[in-house]
């Protein structure tokens, strides 16, 4: 099974999200530490359709300053503009496989699409 994580080393949840995957046999993974590669907009809104979530409920609020930029309020194409733009507004981590996408909070999330 191909696995892609859209990790940061920086994030307990998103380090305990690829320790699961690592420890799981037969996983092919990708590692994208998103902050240096962010997925494109197109792929964001990808991953929140597939993960059954819209883009508002994939925001990082904690340390961002998304409330003050009204993003908790905005339209989903103001959402995925605005984390294109500035990654660090995408919450982590968010995990894709064959059997679907999930923003891994909590970590054990990720056993529904394993």
């Amino acid at each position: 099974m191909k696995a892609t994580i859209w990790h940061n080393p920086n994030c307990s949840k998103s380090r305990a999200a690829l320790e699961t995957l690592q420890a799981r046999p037969g996983i092919e993974l990708e590692v994208v530490q998103y902050l240096k590669a962010p997925p494109s907009r197109d792929k964001l809104a990808q991953l929140y359709r597939d993960a059954g979530i819209s883009p508002r409920e994939g925001l990082r609020l904690q340390g961002t300053d998304a409330r003050e930029r009204g993003l908790t309020e905005a339209d989903d194409d103001t959402v995925l503009d605005a984390m294109a733009a500035d990654p660090k507004l995408i919450e982590r981590p968010l995990v894709e496989t064959d059997k679907g996408v999930r923003l891994c909070r909590p970590p054990e999330r990720i056993g529904e699409i394993l």
